[in-house]
This record gives C-alpha cells, structure tokens and sequence, in this order.
C-alpha cells in the first residue's frame, strides 16, 4: 500500500477549547473563538504541524473567515517545510490571476502550495461577492476554470470561450516550478465530473467506510473514463487520547457545551444549504445528541453545530490508527485532520498516533533526515513551541 500523508488545519476563524462553528448554510460572522486567529496563534499551530510530521495545513475559504491567500503567504515566512492546502473559489478570481498566483506562491514559498478548489459556497455568500451563478454552473465554470489554468500551468498560450469563462492571449511570464496540486471534492454528479477530469485529489468529508468506499468507486470510474488515476483524501477531526474512555470524555465535554438553541440554529441554517455533501453529513445525525457513535470511533457530533466536515474519529491511540488503516485500505492516502484546540490536539495526534503508523510502515516524518522518520514525533513541543494554556495533555 501506498504510504500515508497527513495535514493538519488553521482555523483562520479563531479557535477554542469547543468547537468554533461557521460553514455551509452559516450566516458570515458567526464564527469566533477565545483564541483570536492572530497571526501569532496560527504560527504556533503552522509550526507544531510542521515539527510534528504534517505534510500541509488546510486553509478554509469564505465570509466567515480570513483569506487563505493572504495569511498563508504570511505563515510560509514563519515555517520552513510545512506546505499550505489554500481553499479558494474560481468564481471570484479570473483563471489568468489565479494560476499568476499559484506561479508566485511556489516561486516564494519554495514550492509550498496544495490548492484547493471549492466552486462555491451557498448561493447567496456568492452572491455577496458578484456572483450570481447557480450550483449546477458553478460547476461548469469551475471545469472551464481548471482547464485554462493547467494550460496556462504547462506554458501554452491560451485563447478559450466557454459559456462562462472568456480569455485570449493568456500567458504566464513564468511558470509554476512544481505544479501545485489541485485537491477538489463535491458529492453531486456536476462535481463528479469536475474531479474526474480536472483533480489531483479528490476530497470526501468524513463519512462511514462503507459510504467512503462508494465514493472512491464512484470517483475512480469517472477517472478511468478519462484515462486519469485519482488520489484520494478525507476530511475529518479527531479526538484522541491515552485511553479511549478519556478520547469519549472529551467528546462528551463537547457536546455538554452544545446548548439545545445552538443545535437547533445551526441545524436550521445548515437545512438550507444547497451542497450535496453537507446533506450527506446532516444525514449522519439527523439533529440527534444521541446515538452519534454513526460507525466504531467516527462521532458525528462535531457536525451539529459547524457546517462542512462533521464527524470525528474519537478513541485510544491505537483505535484511531486502526481507523485510519482501515480507510487507507479503502484507497485513502491523504487525512486533512483537525482538533479543538488546534495546537494541543495536533500533538496529541501527533505524539500518539504517528508514531504507531510509522511503526507499521504506512508513514514517516516528511522532514527526517538520514532515515530518521518520525524523530519529532516523539519530541513534545519541538522547537519551542507550546500551546498557548497548558500541556497538551490538558483540555
């Protein structure tokens, strides 16, 4: 089998010790947390991932959240190897700028960038920003987006019109050196499509193995027809700890902390979303506090009060690395993880369920030298680096 990669996530919409919402169906500005997304905090998380093994961090788009672009450029001066999962939408940037950007990103960075591309959020946060497209062409748009792009990417000079995208005598004066990656997920047919033609790594949210391995079917299929493999990732937090009755303790603080007017809010907002995946994981639930257990260790209670990814693996160490071999025998070779805090969780991830993945053989620390993988793995807050409140065995 092929060797995993794991990313972590920035919470460039603040961060705390529950869970911070925002998302599909969520009015913008309702995200937020004790810990501000300063510059500073979000440092600290980019270099705890980066010591601990991570390969990237994911970086959300919308109105209820920093932009990617800018903060990630900021992050690359403050860490050395650690890549950055920009989240963008094409609606809103020409193809020209954005594969412009992408070439000026890797020429800074060292060649750092993953993009990820999201053709939209709900229809009427695009509207805010001039966009007044529907789902289905967004999608369209979104295929047109991404095959002017890798053109402009292999160094052609490109004169396209397409129902929504227009460009003639596009160029770049220089190339992207590598090729950024496109990552790219979506549920519906419409997206489907886009991924098989168009996605390096084809995202899926969180969802049960046998639900997963339907997808990738699904995904893989529509590749082949175009003569293209697909890699794939999944999108999921984690809870993990010493024991898996601690890993269900935490997981029930969080949920105490949901009082039942947030649920039914967000729940209520989230209704109204248009996203096919975002009513996969409302499904998993239903708006329920009990029975949330959907599959052994995937919690779907995150998802009761944030929009997007919802579930959780919640268990021992062990259970967790069982959990993700388990997908990765599905054909996932990508995890984009997540934990509140962000800074304690990605070392208990990564002090407890990295070193036993490298053990196996499925994983080594991206930074090792002289086959030292998985070193700062083993190094409690490397670098210098500590959460901002206690250690990180505390929550």
């Amino acid at each position: 089998m092929s060797p995993l990669t794991f990313h972590w996530f920035l919470p460039t919409y603040g961060d705390s010790r529950h869970v911070v919402g925002g998302g599909h169906g969520l009015p913008a500005g309702a995200a937020g947390g004790e810990r501000p997304a300063t510059l500073g905090y979000l440092t600290q998380i980019a270099r705890a991932a980066e010591d601990l093994g991570f390969e990237g961090a994911l970086t959300p788009t919308g109105a209820w959240c920093e932009d990617a672009w800018l903060t990630t450029a900021m992050l690359a001066r403050e860490t050395e190897r650690l890549k950055f999962l920009v989240a963008f939408r094409p609606g809103i940037v020409a193809p020209t700028l954005a594969a412009q950007m992408a070439a000026t990103f890797q020429r800074h960075s060292g060649g750092r960038l993953l993009l990820n591309v999201v053709t939209g959020g709900e229809s009427h946060e695009q509207r805010a920003y001039g966009d007044f497209l529907d789902k289905d062409a967004r999608y369209a748009r979104t295929g047109e987006f991404l095959g002017i792009v890798r053109r402009l990417w292999a160094g052609e000079t490109v004169d396209f019109t397409g129902e929504h995208l227009r460009v003639a005598g596009a160029r770049l004066a220089r190339l992207p050196d590598p090729v950024p990656p496109v990552y790219f997920g979506g549920s519906s047919p419409a997206a489907g499509d886009v991924a098989a033609r168009a996605a390096d790594t084809y995202l899926t949210w969180g969802e049960p193995p046998a639900q997963v391995e339907r997808k990738i079917a699904w995904i893989r299929e529509l590749a082949g027809r175009e003569g293209r493999r697909v890699r794939f990732g999944i999108r999921l937090h984690v809870i993990t700890r010493d024991t898996a009755e601690a890993a269900w303790a935490e997981a029930q603080r969080l949920l105490d902390g949901f009082s039942p007017e947030v649920v039914r809010a967000v729940q209520e907002g989230l209704a109204r979303s248009e996203s096919e995946g975002q009513r996969r994981m409302l499904e998993l639930h239903g708006g329920r506090t009990d029975g949330l257990e959907i599959a052994p260790n995937l919690w779907a209670g995150i998802g009761l009060v944030r929009g997007g990814a919802g579930t959780a693996l919640v268990g021992s160490h062990t259970e967790v690395a069982e959990r993700i071999k388990e997908y990765h025998r599905l054909g996932i070779e990508e995890f984009v993880l997540s934990g509140h805090p962000h800074v304690e969780e990605a070392y208990w991830f990564g002090e407890g369920v990295l070193p036993l993945l490298r053990d196996a053989g499925l994983w080594g620390h991206p930074g090792a030298v002289d086959g030292a993988a998985g070193a700062a793995a083993q190094v409690p807050f490397a670098a210098g680096v500590r959460p901002l409140t206690g250690g990180a065995g505390r929550a």
